[in-house]
């Protein structure tokens, strides 16, 4: 893992996602970043993810595997787009701004796994803690460590994985797929 964000350069990117949203829903243009308040990590580039939820539920989440671009871009860019072009919801709107709440994970550059059997597959995860992004083809899809909250089960997050590639629950079980693994530093609002 690349060295952690401090706890200013955390509350910094926190306050750019809020802002480029806010402008972003409101139709008004991105406030300037001063130059001065960007560190190296922020102008390093870094791959990221927003996560919006209201009300405990989700909301919103868009991001990048691998960075592209300063980090700060990378936060501002899917920020926005966690707000307004995530295709599972309708854009947010002004009257919820109040109540979205925020979440940033910074990435660590994905690396393959690689398994012999699906029951290797299974083993060499490290739930909690790898992201995980399976790869048919074209086709791919990726869940961050925090969804293991919700489906600590290996084979369930394996099958949901698949669901959401548009890919049969089991496809993993029946085919070796391309896997990679990552880890993030989550921090939220």
């Amino acid at each position: 893992m690349q060295a952690a964000l401090t706890s200013e350069e955390r509350i910094f990117l926190l306050r750019l996602a809020r802002q480029a949203i806010e402008a972003a829903v409101c139709d008004l243009p991105l406030p300037d970043l001063e130059q001065t308040d960007l560190t190296e990590v922020l102008i390093q580039p870094g791959a990221s993810f927003v996560t919006l939820t209201s009300f405990g539920e989700l909301r919103g989440c868009v991001g990048a595997l691998e960075p592209y671009q300063p980090l700060v871009d990378d936060v501002r860019e899917h920020a926005i787009a966690a707000a307004l072009q995530d295709f599972r919801f309708r854009p947010v709107c002004p009257e919820e701004l109040p109540g979205i709440k925020i979440e940033i994970s910074r990435l660590t550059p994905p690396e393959d796994l690689n398994y012999g059997t699906p029951q290797d597959l299974i083993a060499r995860l490290h739930p909690h803690v790898d992201g995980v992004t399976l790869f048919d083809g074209r086709r791919r899809a990726t869940f961050l460590p925090q969804v293991w909250e919700k489906l600590p089960e290996p084979d369930l997050f394996l099958d949901h994985l698949c669901l959401k590639m548009g890919s049969s629950p089991d496809l993993w079980r029946n085919r070796k797929l391309l896997v990679q693994t990552y880890q993030v530093e989550e921090f939220q609002e």
